[in-house]
């Protein structure tokens, strides 16, 4: 078992609140899939109704083709890993990882060797005699990492791992988590809030808001090519920008007051809108070239934010005010004015009143 389906699959309370509605998902044989959401989407609730922790009030969910609605959790092939690290605190690390197998009887020796094998890959041999007090955030989740690694389980399902860590102990824990998908070559399902997460780790993102799943696309194609709004604004550092206006010349234009920017013609091919529709102009935070030429928004710049190797510029353009991300070699005060050359290629157009793509469909 490692593929995973959920048809029309509906989670409601007894108090009637509805946190998943009708969500279709396939998960394929090894395949590492990311749910991203903000906190209330339904994500955690869906890795619940898959590791068997919630029921299913609705729909069907199958472990390739057995149905699994009422299967229990312990005997559902999946390891599960949490926020939290769920660590016993009096026993050692090699006794955490090995209590898993201890409980279903596996044989002393080779509980010995997958415990052993497990620390190896996950480079805390040394620790195994330590008890979890004795450990740095990083090292428990490697723990707890460990314990699910020693089941050798179907699918891997983790709730948000990674949130307790720093920063630069969280890049350091996706590479871990990256390099073991590739070695055990397991399906995983992750649950996130972190956009970097999801762009790091997934195969595929599954975009989720108020239990209703948005899009689901690789990388790229989410990043790229968001469907609608939500989408769009969910990934991107700093959020991506919105201009409201208007199409003009048969789409070829969008035009803001005093702004007029061309659009490329494959992009206007696309929308194939009437003049007058009210759109919603979307432009990313690096899509911006201070050096360039073409079409250029120009503004008073009203922050300056430093960021090591860049530097996000607030600039105020026809009313609103957007943030770039640029170089930090670029010379910008607030107060002065400055022009800003945009890849309207990267550009993305929205339906004012739906937050829908005209582009994407």
């Amino acid at each position: 078992m490692a593929r995973i389906r959920l048809e029309s699959v509906g989670k409601r309370y007894p108090n009637g609140f509805v946190a998943l509605e009708e969500l279709s998902l396939e998960i394929a044989d090894r395949e590492f899939v990311v749910l991203l959401g903000p906190s209330g989407c339904g994500k955690s609730t869906t890795l619940n109704l898959i590791a068997g922790l919630e029921d299913v009030t609705a729909g069907s969910l199958y472990f390739d083709s057995t149905l699994m609605n009422v299967v229990p959790a312990h005997k559902r092939d999946v390891a599960m890993v949490f926020q939290s690290y769920a660590l016993y605190p009096h026993k050692s690390v090699y006794e955490n990882i090995a209590f898993g197998l201890r409980m279903r009887g596996h044989p002393r020796a080779e509980i010995e060797s997958r415990v052993k094998d497990a620390a190896r890959s996950l480079e805390i041999e040394p620790l195994l005699e330590r008890r979890p007090h004795q450990l740095s955030g990083g090292q428990r989740q490697r723990v707890a990492l460990g314990r699910a690694l020693v089941r050798q389980p179907a699918a891997f399902l983790m709730d948000e791992p990674l949130s307790n860590l720093d920063a630069a102990l969280r890049i350091a824990m996706r590479a871990e988590i990256k390099k073991l998908h590739h070695t055990m070559r397991t399906t995983f399902v992750y649950v996130t809030h972190d956009q970097a997460e999801a762009l790091t780790l997934a195969d595929r993102i599954v975009v989720m808001r108020e239990g209703v799943i948005q899009q689901i696309g690789s990388p790229e194609e989410i990043y790229d090519r968001p469907r609608n709004t939500f989408v769009a604004s969910f990934l991107g550092n700093p959020p991506i920008n919105y201009l409201e206006g208007t199409l003009a010349a048969d789409g070829a234009r969008f035009v803001r007051g005093g702004l007029s920017l061309a659009l490329p013609p494959e992009l206007s091919k696309k929308i194939g809108a009437e003049n007058g529709r009210q759109v919603r102009l979307g432009i990313r935070a690096e899509d911006v070239d201070p050096r360039g030429t073409g079409e250029t928004l120009q503004g008073r710049i009203s922050s300056v934010l430093p960021v090591g190797s860049d530097q996000f510029l607030g600039v105020e353009v026809e009313g609103t005010t957007l943030f770039f991300r640029v170089g930090r070699e670029l010379r910008a005060a607030e107060g002065e004015n400055v022009a800003l050359s945009v890849n309207m290629n990267r550009a993305q157009i929205f339906d004012s009143s739906s937050g829908a793509s005209l582009l994407w469909k």
